[in-house]
């Protein structure tokens, strides 16, 4: 089985600056959007929510959803980018 590549698209950048974006304009630290997440029942690390916000990991619709709950916004608006925010 080949394996599958980990490179992030257009897409997924643009969503990762957008969580970090919004993250930043709320005035919340990484450890606080983290535990908003993890309360949500979606357990997050600060090195995982770093890595997604510098696209270096894929941010998958689970996290995605929970980020956006987490952030007050719809999961579109995060992959839509700032201006749908």
């Amino acid at each position: 089985m080949a394996a599958r590549s980990l490179q992030i698209g257009p897409a997924g950048i643009r969503t990762a600056r957008t969580i970090e974006f919004l993250r930043t304009q709320r005035g919340l630290a990484q450890r606080e959007l983290v535990a908003r997440v993890t309360a949500l029942g979606r357990p997050m690390s600060n090195t995982m929510l770093s890595r997604i916000e510098r696209a270096q990991r894929r941010c998958d619709i689970d996290d995605l959803v929970s980020l956006a709950l987490a952030l007050r916004v719809s999961p579109l608006a995060l992959l839509q980018g700032n201006r749908a925010a």
